[in-house]
């Protein structure tokens, strides 16, 4: 696999995902294409399923399911490129040219889809073999990004409830300073958030999963939403790495000095060190030599006790 394959998750990460219709199947898709290889990721909500071509594959299958074709591994992609990036990227189901892309195989255990087309006046056919994505990819390409969505649109909810409430106290305060209304059509009810809840998932959870709903709930406002959110995440582990590696990088010049210092200091630390040292010896020892003296006059000069008995 070649590089700009290795670094196509990061690529992908950061665009999002676009419901598209293949052969009258549903699906949310994210897809990139190289100079000569491409990424694709699919799920259906159900199963999520990638495929990975570098340049060596794609020349291998194209050549395999087009014999009578004889091109460069650009040719072949580059007419790849042209007929079915419109599909895969939201170009309402259609491929370019009169392709046609139909679903062979929709299963767990893979999906296969496959291409038909005219290249120089000669058919032709490619198949893409996706298989099941791992556990560690659907959580870095779909849940993470969905929870921290969710989260973000909880935190706007509250704010917009915080909102009302502080709007209802102020169109009340107008109220009680004589103000009206000059059309009644505009009179809105005190917003009260648990009713409001209540009757909003009442109405709403019935539409959520009805046949209605073509784009498996990700319209262009949540894709904005989602890239949005992806890129600011990013954003913010890359300026955390750049400062782990600034930090371990930058020497410790508090541990550095006292070394240096005492390179150079060393013998005049230890010259003054030594007359320190006798300096202390000396003082000690008159001051020794006081101390007793001072203790042997205090006790001569002390008057003797005299013996008092138990009764006068």
């Amino acid at each position: 696999m070649d590089t700009s394959c290795a670094s196509s998750e990061d690529v992908l990460l950061q665009r999002p995902w676009i419901p598209i219709c293949i052969d009258g199947c549903q699906f949310l898709s994210k897809s990139w294409f190289g100079e000569a290889s491409y990424r694709v990721l699919l799920t259906d909500m159900r199963c999520v399923w990638e495929e990975t071509m570098d340049a060596a594959a794609t020349q291998s299958r194209a050549q395999e399911l087009n014999r009578r074709l004889r091109a460069s591994v650009t040719a072949f992609f580059s007419h790849l490129c042209e007929v079915a990036q419109p599909c895969l990227l939201g170009g309402n189901g259609k491929a370019d040219g009169g392709a046609k892309i139909t679903v062979t195989q929709l299963a767990a255990d893979g999906l296969i889809m496959r291409l038909k087309s005219e290249l120089a006046g000669l058919p032709f056919h490619w198949e893409f073999h996706c298989s099941p994505a791992p556990v560690s990819l659907v959580c870095v390409q779909l849940v993470r990004p969905l929870l921290g969505m969710s989260r973000l649109l909880q935190l706007q909810v509250d704010q917009l409830g915080r909102l009302l409430v502080r709007k209802d106290a102020e169109i009340q305060d107008y109220k009680e300073n004589g103000a009206t209304l000059s059309r009644e059509r505009l009179q809105t009810d005190v917003f009260q958030e648990e009713t409001y809840r209540e009757n909003y998932l009442a109405k709403a959870l019935p539409l959520l999963w009805s046949g209605s709903s073509d784009d498996l709930g990700f319209s262009a406002d949540l894709q904005q939403l989602y890239a949005t959110v992806v890129t600011h995440c990013n954003t913010r582990k890359r300026k955390l790495s750049e400062e782990d590696c600034s930090a371990a990088e930058e020497p410790d010049l508090a541990l550095l000095q006292p070394a240096v210092g005492s390179v150079k200091t060393e013998p005049a630390e230890r010259e003054v060190g030594t007359q320190e040292k006798i300096s202390k010896e000396k003082t000690t020892d008159r001051t020794s030599i006081q101390q007793e003296s001072n203790a042997a006059e205090r006790q001569s000069s002390k008057p003797k006790k005299k013996k008092v008995g138990l009764f006068r």
